[in-house]
């Protein structure tokens, strides 16, 4: 028991039996509001990764319908006389063209040599 006072003893041992359990719960309270905060925090980056998914998402969508819009409205004479030009003048398309023969003719002859 806690030394002689005014104040009756089983008085001053309860208050000090309370004052060490609220000492000894301290540590366990403040991990448990740690562990809470850390989940609201991972709960929030949830819901914004999730915000920015879906606002991205209405992005795409509004890309790919003003071009298709552009795709429709685009005349299509313009394009087959652009896909020309770019096709006949260009010195890349006429190597792959010749590239893409030779290939063909190997092809053949391979096919040549083991039908024989």
């Amino acid at each position: 028991m806690a030394d002689p006072t005014l104040v009756n003893g089983q008085i001053t041992d309860a208050v000090t039996q309370a004052n060490v359990k609220v000492l000894a719960d301290a540590p366990a309270q403040a991990l448990a509001m740690v562990y809470q905060t850390m989940a609201q925090a991972v709960g929030l980056g949830m819901q914004n990764a999730t915000a920015a998914q879906q606002q991205m998402n209405t992005i795409n969508q509004a890309i790919t319908t003003q071009c298709a819009n552009l795709i429709m409205a685009m005349d299509t004479a313009a394009t087959g006389r652009a896909t020309l030009q770019m096709m006949t003048g260009n010195s890349t398309a006429t190597q792959l063209a010749q590239l893409l023969a030779s290939v063909a003719s190997g092809q053949e002859s391979v096919k040549a040599a083991v039908g024989t």
